[in-house]
């Protein structure tokens, strides 16, 4: 089966979801879509460059206070309100990226936890505006199927742009950074500046998923908007499928939601620490991710048209 006609399934899948599946099973694949948004969101800048971000979650964040701070306080419809959060991130992300991106490795992975944890602070405190601890409140949405719908058009298509940016000079020069900065810096890349355009094209997204999934809750709150264990939950989904890839995001986060469920409906006691667990064991004896792997074996079908080709643009050979 070629990979097109896998995206049209899955596509008519989504569409025709909330048409005839019960309530819990949409809000399953919403919450799903969310951590595809995060997990293609975070590959571009981590996956692609290797500068592992811990504070990603900062611009879904600041886009669910814009978007609920416009909805409440300038009437805008909340599809607008949902963009307006998202050019907010985009326009945080600009200036920060210029600074943060001057870091390396951990330094700069602690410096965006750090963010992350600031503007957290900063909603908690700025109780005027965001009601603190209390959160901020929407009128509920009587129809959710349209939210469901722009989350499923945002997920699929940064699929869609990451399958662009891997076969474009963009993502190679990308790559080039991650694999040797200084070395790919004295061939003439202008690593800064491509670095910054990752990290600005990586916050749109959350930034209007942000907003949908405020007017989705019709509620948000600091640890709501800037949850470390969003975070990780994201970075965790990206090791596991194979970070750089096209598919990896979209594997990890199927498999890890779908793990998610299954162990809590049966262990709700200990569920987190099986997942971290079967995370752990994935890292350790498939440091590439699941994807990857499954290409190098040969588990994956070889051809022009097949999956293989979308997984990952190369796979280095093991040692």
């Amino acid at each position: 089966m070629s990979g097109r006609i896998v995206a049209l399934v899955l596509l008519a899948v989504t569409a025709a979801l909330p048409l005839a599946s019960a309530a819990y099973v949409v809000s399953f694949t919403v919450q799903l879509l969310l951590f595809v948004i995060l997990a293609y969101s975070w590959n571009i800048i981590s996956g692609y460059t290797g500068y592992t971000s811990f504070g990603h979650t900062s611009f879904f964040g600041l886009g669910a206070y814009a978007s609920t701070l416009l909805i409440l306080h300038a009437q805008i419809a909340w599809p607008l309100a949902a963009l307006g959060g998202g050019a907010l991130a985009v326009a945080v992300a600009w200036p920060l990226g210029l600074v943060m991106l001057r870091l390396r490795g951990s330094f700069f992975a602690i410096g965006m936890f750090g963010l992350a944890r600031a503007f957290e602070a900063l909603a908690f405190g700025w109780a005027s505006v965001t009601q603190g601890g209390t959160g901020l409140y929407l009128p509920p949405a009587y129809d959710l199927r349209p939210i469901y719908y722009l989350l499923a058009a945002l997920a699929f298509g940064l699929v869609f742009l990451t399958y662009r940016l891997d076969n474009s000079r963009f993502g190679l020069q990308l790559l080039a950074i991650r694999e040797d900065e200084d070395g790919a810096e004295a061939l003439g890349v202008k690593t800064t500046r491509l670095k910054v355009r990752a990290f600005v094209l990586s916050a749109a997204a959350p930034g209007i998923c942000g907003g949908l999934y405020a007017t989705y809750l019709s509620f948000i709150d600091p640890p709501t908007a800037f949850s470390p264990a969003t975070e990780l939950t994201t970075i965790a989904m990206v090791l596991f499928g194979g970070m750089g890839t096209v598919l990896g995001p979209l594997v990890g986060a199927v498999v890890l939601s779908v793990l998610y469920e299954v162990l809590w409906a049966r262990f709700p006691q200990i569920y987190l620490g099986m997942v971290g667990l079967a995370i752990a064991g994935v890292v350790l004896l498939m440091p590439r991710g699941v994807l990857p792997l499954a290409m190098r074996r040969g588990w994956l079908p070889h051809g022009r048209g097949a999956l293989r080709r979308l997984a990952s643009r190369a796979v280095p050979a093991e040692a």
